[in-house]
């Protein structure tokens, strides 16, 4: 995206670099595999209760805060419902804490290296300097090298990670987080946990006993509700309050009614979410087994992607070749990464349709699928539901 030069626009926003999400094509017979979402419905249960809210209170203004869906987030995770802040997406909430945590002078920002790109247009966004920390050689987050830079600046505005890291799907251990919090006790340290439901470990059991961790999720991705627009973060009262009176100073509405209950029932609906996140978990380690015996070399994974790299075959190329087949992978440019392609885990069925091509790109064969249960049925669709009677 590119602005002119117009003494209409501040000088900010000239010089921004957007985020820029993953492709959403318009074709339906295109294979998406570049977005990370979830290859299933959402629960049933969610169709219901969307379309019964639209029935009856559509005309109406939703809470404002949402107090419903947050006592319902509260009771999943066993935290109060004080420490319990919701909004239109972990990307909006991600945005509020840049804001209200990491704004401290010229104090620079610890973010790695490679990690989710918002957070470098956040930090440009609301003028917070960052300080990347390289990953690893193996693209891994190393505890270690943030503590080196916090003790080299003295002063640091806060720690952002992501946990699953996102693109290369790795995930850190508690101690991690904990060593993290001990090296910055005076600043916030914020997870971002958009993927923990597929193998992660969630540092929400951490909250009570550490008041500058905030956790942040989404419902995007486990619950199949991208289309939602609901995330949600955990944190001590204080950092609560402070998510709220940015809120309230941008927008009052944030989640209309449709997402609240929507997302009241995806919580609600426990066996379904089990479900559709093991089929998911299972097809991931098949595709990472083939992708290996096509060659590839396949990153570890707690995510619902996966990071690879074929080292035979430019990434970029077999991007573009995958595309002319009707196929979307993510492919990232930024140095280090240039040769990796990020692949969401879809349904056995697209999978497969994945692996026959790649086969025939790369000139191999593609192993056969092993026998497993049937995947989850399809969810009702909302025509349906609201013709029934409640």
């Amino acid at each position: 995206m590119t602005m002119e030069n117009s003494s209409f626009i501040s000088p900010l926003i000239r010089d921004l670099r957007p985020y820029q999400p993953g492709e959403q094509p318009l074709d339906a017979g295109v294979l998406k595999l570049n977005t990370n979402e979830n290859p299933y419905p959402p629960s049933p249960r969610v169709i219901d209760s969307i379309c019964d809210e639209a029935n009856r209170n559509l005309a109406l203004y939703p809470d404002p805060e949402s107090e419903m869906l947050c006592a319902t987030i509260a009771s999943f995770y066993g935290v109060r419902h004080s420490q319990v802040f919701v909004g239109n997406g972990s990307d909006e909430i991600l945005a509020h804490a840049f804001s209200a945590f990491f704004r401290h002078g010229h104090a620079r920002l610890l973010v790695p290296d490679i990690t989710y790109g918002f957070y470098k247009v956040y930090c440009q966004l609301f003028g917070i300097p960052p300080l990347p920390v390289a990953v690893d050689d193996a693209l891994r987050l190393d505890p270690a090298k943030f503590a080196e830079q916090a003790q080299a600046e003295g002063d640091i505005a806060g720690i952002v990670i992501a946990n699953p890291n996102a693109p290369t799907g790795e995930g850190l251990s508690l101690d991690a987080i904990r060593y993290l919090l001990a090296i910055n006790p005076d600043r916030v340290v914020l997870v971002d946990e958009a993927y923990v439901d597929f193998g992660g470990h969630s540092a929400i059991s951490l909250v009570a006993q550490h008041p500058n961790l905030l956790i942040v999720q989404t419902l995007s991705k486990s619950r199949a509700l991208a289309g939602l627009r609901v995330g949600f973060a955990i944190g001590q009262e204080s950092l609560i309050n402070a998510l709220k009176g940015v809120k309230n100073s941008f927008n009052s509405y944030p989640l209309g009614r449709l997402a609240q209950q929507g997302a009241i029932a995806a919580f609600e609906d426990l066996t379904y979410f089990e479900q559709t996140r093991k089929a998911v978990i299972a097809t991931r380690e098949h595709l990472a087994q083939q992708l290996a015996g096509l060659g590839f070399d396949v990153l570890p994974s707690c995510t619902n992607f996966l990071f690879v790299r074929h080292p035979d075959h430019d990434a970029a190329q077999l991007a573009g070749q995958l595309r002319a087949a009707k196929i979307l992978v993510r492919h990232f440019p930024q140095e280090r990464i240039a040769q990796f392609l990020r692949i969401s885990v879809g349904t056995d069925l697209q999978t497969a349709r994945l692996l026959n091509v790649l086969a025939g790109v790369l000139g191999r064969t593609a192993a056969r699928r092993e026998s497993r249960p049937a995947p989850p049925a399809a969810g009702r669709h909302c025509t349906q539901a609201t013709q029934s009677t409640k």
